[in-house]
Formats: structure tokens, C-alpha cells, sequence
């Protein structure tokens, strides 16, 4: 996923834009403190206090010649590469995180450092790097790893409807699970039953849809510029590996989870393709 770093004779800019996540600031409000100053101290540096999305997606469309710098969790990390992605402007971005918040499992797998201080003078005096990037046939990306099925309950249509209408109730709910420990499953609990899934690698199918598979997990694999999936079927049967620039999936309906933190789906097919290359990190 990683490729070798890349940068200018100048460095990094010196002009940021610090996207502060509303989740982050709940969260640790002494860490966004922190790493605010060594920015500021360090850079011409705009601090913007988005309240949610459509405020962080205007704050970032608008910030010029500034390198983006997202203090947050992995869902802010995301969002910004999202959205980046979508206006066709990723390549020509360098992004910068701070982890703050409690699912940063993503940033710590990328090498962002995880304390404020460190992680702020990566963004200031780091080296930029460029990263694989997978992308769905619906405009999704993937940074690190995809899981099909979702190791967590997706939440109920109620919910979901109840939070695409109140935006700020899905945001407590958000907060919360970021707060609240995770219940350990019971002891003896049985997982789930298998899916049916036909998987196939550039076209050449590895497991078809008269084979149970308990999960599978894609991801951009280290520096090859190719994907690598994982089938997981029966407890006694070895895993399959492959790696490939696609990757297919068919069966009946399907959620996945996208580097630890969305859930999407259900779907019938879904393609991700790698992008060598796409975006751009400074990491020490």
C-alpha cells in the first residue's frame, strides 16, 4: 500500500487548513488543544470547528493553496479522503492526521503517530508518501481493509431512518459508541451462519456460491499496487489467499465494513479496483 516518500525540495507547505472533527473535541478536548498549538506555532495555520459533515465537506472544498490536516478518529480520516476523491482532487492533495477520538485502529496501521505532539510535528515536518487506494464500482475507497460480513451489527432501519432525519441524533449515537466499551460476546455464542459468495480475482473465480464462507477481508496489499483478499470458510479449512487489481463479489444480499468504521450494503455485487498511488500522506 505504501510507496516510497516523495518530497518537494521545499518540503511540505507551511500553510494548513486543521479540520478539527465536533467528535474529536467531545472526545479529548485537551488533546485537540495540544496539537492546535504545535500547528499554530509551526504553520500558517486556519483552525475550522466544523459542527458535521456538510460543514467539514464546505470547509475542505474551500481551502485553497492549504494542506489539509484532519484532527479526529478514522471516520473523519475517511470522510476527507472521500470527499477529496470524489471532486477528483485526492492526487493533489497531502493529507495530515492527528488521531483523536477512540477508532483510530486505521491511522495506527498507516504509521500516523498516535500522540497529539508526534502526530502534529509529523504533519509540520513529515515526509509525504504516497498510498494504494481501493475503489468501488459505486465511487466507495477503501485505505486500509474491507470485511465482508461486518463483525458488527448494522443498525436497525428505525434507526437508520431515524438518523438520516435528525443528523445531530446520529452524531450522539455515534459519539456514544465511540465512548461506551464493546459488550464481549457471550461465552459459547455461535457466529453467525455462513454467507454464499462467489469471489472472484481479475475475472477467475476462487470460491463459488455452493461454498459456505464464514468472512473475507480486502485490502490494498503493501506496495504492490494490487489488492489482496482473504476467504475464510469452514473453522477446519485453510484460508484462500490471492491478490489481484480487482476484486468481485456476488451472492445474495451483503453488508461489509469499510476500514473498521462504515458499514455498507446490502448489496448484490460490489467491484473494488486498485488505484496505485491515488493519495497522499505525511507520515515521519
Amino acid at each position: 500500500m505504501e510507496r516510497p516518500a516523495d518530497r518537494t525540495d521545499e518540503g511540505l507547505s507551511r500553510q494548513v487548513l486543521v479540520l478539527v472533527d465536533p467528535l474529536a473535541r467531545r472526545a479529548d478536548g485537551e488533546s485537540v488543544r495540544i496539537a492546535k498549538d504545535v500547528l499554530c506555532a509551526g504553520a500558517a495555520a486556519r483552525v475550522c470547528l466544523p459542527e458535521g459533515p456538510e460543514e467539514f465537506a464546505k470547509a475542505l472544498a474551500r481551502r485553497g493553496a492549504r494542506r489539509p490536516v484532519v484532527i479526529g478518529d478514522d471516520r473523519a480520516l475517511l470522510r476527507a479522503v472521500s470527499l477529496l476523491h470524489r471532486e477528483r482532487e485526492l492526487s493533489g492533495a497531502v493529507l495530515s492526521m492527528i488521531p483523536v477520538g477512540g477508532a483510530v485502529a486505521l491511522a495506527r496501521s498507516l504509521g500516523i503517530p498516535s500522540g497529539a505532539v508526534a502526530a502534529a510535528r509529523a504533519a509540520l515536518d513529515g515526509a509525504e508518501r504516497r498510498l494504494d487506494l481501493l475503489v468501488d464500482d459505486s465511487d466507495g475507497v477503501v485505505l486500509g481493509e474491507l470485511r465482508i460480513p461486518p463483525l458488527t451489527q448494522p443498525p436497525t432501519d428505525a434507526e437508520a431512518a431515524d438518523g438520516a432525519a435528525r443528523p445531530w441524533l446520529r452524531t450522539c449515537r455515534s459519539l456514544v459508541r465511540t465512548l461506551a466499551p464493546r459488550p464481549a460476546r457471550p461465552t459459547g455464542q455461535a457466529p453467525g451462519p455462513p454467507a454464499r459468495l462467489r469471489i472472484e480475482a481479475d475475472g477467475a473465480t476462487l470460491l463459488d456460491l455452493d461454498q459456505p464462507v464464514r468472512h473475507v477481508s480486502v485490502g490494498p496489499a503493501t506496495g504492490t499496487g494490487l489488492a489482496r483478499v482473504e476467504i475464510h470458510r469452514t473453522p477446519d479449512a485453510p484460508p484462500l489467499r490471492a491478490s489481484a487489481r480487482t476484486i468481485t463479489v456476488t451472492g445474495p444480499d451483503f453488508r461489509y465494513r469499510t476500514d473498521t468504521v462504515a458499514i455498507a450494503g446490502p448489496v448484490r455485487r460490489r467491484m473494488w479496483t486498485v488505484r496505485e498511488g491515488a493519495w497522499r500522506l505525511a507520515l515521519p
